[in-house]
């Protein structure tokens, strides 16, 4: 089977009721992004912070997988499908892909404040402050905040480095060091881009786009990705 590289942003999960930072009306216009996602935030307010996050828990917990969910676990019956996202939900999970890499963290797990080895996972439950783990440290958002290293980036580049064909699916390649992962494709190979707004494509690569959402681009790319085995 061939390697199927996916990297996913926020816009497949913006179909199932997500709301992201950038879009309008998203959460940019609520918050201040280095108040509640930056190790400078939790410094200075983490009830702010904690509180943030278990808003989007408990959004979370009442959203669905939508259809480009679906269509890449689908995609499993191909390839072997390898999803890398930047997105903290976990629709992927729900919808029944197999490989998933979180590259900025999960919002269903927490963390030690004092040690990032201890994870927990906590669903869809508030942390609250006086929460604390093992070794007596608040815990807080298993997230990868601004400013904080990218612990998973080197496996992301690894996957990536392997790909046969490589598909990015609702990011808009701002957000780096992510949207660098397109540069580690191997040349040559096929490169797919689905999103309905315009997005920078790197200089000296084909990219095939596909200017729809995730739920019909995905549709869309299935269909174009079979007719090529």
């Amino acid at each position: 089977m061939q390697n199927l590289v996916i990297l996913t942003g926020a816009g497949i999960s913006a179909e199932s009721g997500i709301r992201t930072f950038r879009e309008s009306g998203g959460l940019w216009e609520e918050y201040d992004v280095y108040e509640v996602a930056s190790p400078m935030g939790w410094a200075l307010n983490r009830e702010l912070v904690l509180r943030f996050y278990n808003e989007r828990r408990k959004q979370l917990s009442v959203s669905k997988p939508n259809a480009g969910h679906f269509g890449i676990a689908a995609l499993e019956k191909f390839f072997n499908v390898h999803i890398i996202t930047q997105n903290i939900d976990n629709l992927h999970e729900q919808a029944g892909s197999t490989k998933i890499l979180h590259l900025h963290g999960e919002l269903t797990k927490a963390r030690s404040t004092i040690d990032p080895s201890l994870i927990y996972d906590i669903g869809f439950k508030d942390i609250n402050p006086g929460d604390k783990c093992e070794k007596g440290s608040q815990l807080r958002p298993h997230i990868v905040w601004f400013g904080e290293a990218v612990p998973m980036m080197d496996e992301a580049i690894k996957i990536t480095s392997a790909a046969d064909i490589f598909a990015v699916i609702g990011s808009s390649l701002n957000v780096y060091p992510a949207a660098g992962l397109i540069g580690y494709a191997p040349e040559k190979i096929s490169l797919w881009l689905i999103d309905p707004n315009e997005v920078f494509v790197p200089v000296g690569r084909k990219v095939e786009v596909i200017k729809e959402p995730a739920g019909k681009g995905v549709e869309i790319l299935t269909a174009r990705l079979l007719e090529l085995q």
